[in-house]
């Protein structure tokens, strides 16, 4: 037999001590470089900012490699006590829950309990919708009506609807599908409430008790739970952190429940799975490092549900796994989901490539104005060693025929006019240099300093229902003449 043996020299131990040693250098200088930065003091000089600048109010959490290197608490838990947030203070998560959802749907799927391809009337057969199958619904393709957009013309708003109150609405007033099932991509609400029902059909327990057992309590997310009573019962979960909107006419913050723009906080509370999670920074980061260690899905299944299942956006290359938003940046492959309602909004994000994980929990915030993703991005610039910035809107290209329906006259502090000019809006105001609204979707545009915002609510037969202004966390409704 042909034994091939490494003689050992003093030149090859001599080369082996200093490669050993390249390597050590190697290792200890990436690792002193990022702690050589102190970028404890940069995150939180631009959140301070944020305070001061932008009415920041909630809490944020920036980790690397699984660690918090930045966790901080700004502002009230409760604009009417004056009651502090802490780092462990609950927070309604908002749209952040739908990954929840998806995950409790893929634990029945790895049970062998359900199927990706079984169709939505398999569990609820007096439904009029055909064909949709679970990962249709899991990525948004399946084409359901908006069941929030419905029952707002058609519910009783003094009424609190739940689960099987949608389902029955829906199974009586039967709104038409938007599109056939995996035609095209379109936020569902609707989806992720049918798919929190299965779960209660298939496991035989409630949305709440399902996932505290299945994934909560195993991973270690005390704080975490399904909470949607706060108007339902009386029951209150300690250090909750309100959710507060801003009053133009009182000139202050208050609960959402006391201006009747903001009743669905009451009519739809009960209704679970497109939202309703609750839960605090430091359980959201034992969730991502949960995910990248697999500690509840096989390996096979839980890189499906980070992957690209179906193109959400066309211009940012944004797609969709289950239950959460895929793609790259500049700065390299990411994992991310927003959350928005009255009062809250919510933004979860991982860097898959640099393992940074970003977490911001806002509790002062308008539907609409998306702070908590402006401060997300400000904070990834900061941990990238790029410039940080807070302008978080990109100019996409739309359909110019989708203008003329805003056009006209607007009643708002300050009278102005919407101008079509070619293919772009101007607000136009006498005696004043028209300027010019830049779409970032077919119904949101923001102005040339990205500080306003015009967003535009358009009913399922493409009419114009409101119109709000948006500056900072303030959102207005303003009136067309």
């Amino acid at each position: 037999m042909d034994e091939r043996i490494e003689i050992i020299t003093m030149e090859n131990l001599f080369n082996r001590k200093l490669k050993a040693s390249l390597t050590l250098l190697l290792v200890f200088t990436g690792t002193f470089a990022f702690a050589q930065k102190n970028y404890n003091n940069l995150l939180n000089n631009f959140m301070q900012t944020q305070v001061k600048e932008n009415n920041f109010n909630g809490n944020v959490l920036v980790a690397k490699n699984g660690k918090p290197i930045y966790q901080k608490s700004f502002g009230y838990a409760d604009f009417n006590t004056k009651r502090l947030l802490n780092d462990s203070s609950v927070f309604e998560l908002a749209s952040v829950s739908k990954q929840f959802t998806a995950m409790g749907i893929l634990l029945l799927v790895q049970k062998g309990k359900i199927k990706l391809s079984d169709t939505l009337r398999k569990f609820f057969p007096q439904l009029p919708y055909y064909n949709i199958t679970i990962k249709n619904m899991l990525t948004h393709t399946s084409g359901l009506p908006a069941y929030d957009d419905e029952m707002a013309l058609k519910w009783d708003h003094k009424k609190i609807a739940f689960n099987k109150d949608v389902i029955n609405f829906l199974a009586k007033e039967k709104p038409p599908i938007r599109f056939q099932p995996g035609k095209k991509w379109e936020y569902s609400n609707t989806a992720f409430v049918l798919l929190a029902s299965i779960i209660e059909k298939v496991s035989g327990q409630s949305f709440k008790d399902y996932l505290a057992e299945n994934i909560f309590t195993p991973l270690g997310m005390t704080h975490s739970r399904v909470y949607n009573t706060r108007r339902s019962s009386k029951e209150v979960i300690p250090n909750y952190a309100n959710g507060f909107v801003y009053s133009d006419s009182l000139k202050k913050y208050v609960l959402p429940d006391s201006l009747p723009e903001f009743d669905e906080v009451y009519y739809l509370d009960g209704v679970q799975g497109d939202g309703i999670v609750n839960g605090t920074t430091g359980d959201l980061l034992k969730w991502e490092n949960a995910l990248k260690a697999h500690l509840l899905l096989n390996e096979k299944l839980q890189t499906k549900m980070l992957s690209p299942q179906s193109l959400a956006d066309t211009v940012l290359k944004k797609y969709y796994g289950y239950g959460v938003f895929v793609g790259n940046d500049e700065r390299g492959k990411y994992v991310s989901h927003r959350g928005s309602w009255p009062g809250y909004g919510t933004f979860l994000l991982h860097y898959v490539t640099h393992d940074i994980t970003i977490i911001v929990l806002c509790n002062n915030v308008v539907d609409g104005s998306k702070p908590e993703y402006i401060f997300s991005k400000g904070l990834a610039d900061i941990i990238f060693d790029k410039p940080a910035t807070i302008s978080i809107h990109k100019e996409i290209k739309i359909d110019s025929l989708l203008l003329n329906r805003y056009v006209g006259k607007y009643r708002a502090p300050h009278p102005f006019e919407l101008i079509q000019k070619g293919n772009k809006l101007y607000q136009h105001v006498r005696n004043k240099p028209d300027v010019e609204l830049r779409p970032e979707s077919n119904t949101e545009f923001f102005y040339q300093n990205g500080n306003r915002q015009i967003k535009f609510d358009i009913t399922p037969w493409g009419e114009v229902e409101k119109t709000f202004l948006i500056t900072g966390n303030k959102k207005m409704e303003i009136k067309k003449e």
